[in-house]
């Protein structure tokens, strides 16, 4: 029997920290097996990695979420190297760029971004990229500083086109897509998923944000990445054991993951 896998949870959301055995025991009812905790910082990290101690079934990655970058000192760089050389940690990320909050360190957001590419290079590691309102600037910076091991776009929201235009880019490049997919009049999302090869599509919820349609307003968990999963079925017109096992593949490919 087959699995879903959550890329993109952030376990360490305060919201969840009362009860992660609660939230583990949840997506397990609804056949999430595996889940990889995203890390914004130096705090997020050392969490995440704690529960991965307990459950083996939990990844990390770790890295500077582009909102945080006008505060990072050398100290955080030293931090970060050294917690990326912990095998636990799967990927560098989230990483990338947003203009949508605030433009005014977009230059420095630019330079963190490519500074977290090449460390991720150094340590042979593959990235998970935040793109938000930035998606020519994350292309420029990608292709000056191409990602050797990977690049996997969460929560992915652009254009089909511009799916294409990053997969000319000289790397393994991925999209995982959320909740937002099965929203109503979504229609740009769809068209990108549907223009992509299955072995380049990953599923993740970005827990607690972004709930699938039927739970919006809700706080979303790792168990509701099913439901993506279930909405990506009916587009394709597969079944759902077909894209379990292909997403677990690919899943293993990317991150250099040993699965059940």
């Amino acid at each position: 029997m087959g699995y879903w896998i959550d890329t993109h949870s952030h376990l360490s959301d305060d919201s969840f920290r009362a009860d992660p055995e609660g939230y583990l025991s949840r997506a397990a009812e609804n056949n999430v097996r595996h889940i990889a905790a995203i890390s914004c910082n130096k705090e997020d990290w050392e969490w995440n990695l704690a529960l991965a101690s307990k459950y083996p079934f939990i990844d990390v990655m770790a890295g500077f979420y582009p909102g945080d970058v006008q505060n990072l000192t050398e100290d955080d760089w030293r931090d970060l190297e050294a917690v990326l050389r912990d095998p636990r940690i799967i990927a560098v990320g989230e990483i990338g760029l947003d203009y949508y909050w605030d433009k005014t360190y977009t230059e420095l957001q630019k330079e963190v971004f490519a500074r977290q590419i090449e460390m991720a290079n150094e340590l042979r590691k593959p990235i998970s990229i935040h793109c938000r309102d930035a998606y020519e600037d994350t292309y420029e910076v990608l292709k000056n500083h191409p990602a050797k091991y990977g690049a996997l776009f969460h929560c992915y929201s652009g254009s089909k086109e511009m799916a294409v235009q990053y997969r000319t880019l000289p790397m393994d490049v991925r999209f995982a897509f959320g909740g937002t997919l099965t929203y109503k009049n979504n229609h740009r999302q769809r068209e990108a998923v549907m223009s992509l090869p299955l072995d380049r599509i990953m599923l993740e919820t970005d827990s607690p944000y972004l709930s699938p349609q039927g739970f919006r307003g809700k706080k979303n968990e790792s168990k509701n990445v099913r439901y993506v999963g279930e909405f990506l079925a009916e587009l394709w017109k597969t079944d759902e054991d077909i894209l379990q096992e292909q997403f677990r593949r690919n899943y293993i490919d990317f991150f250099k993951r040993d699965l059940p």
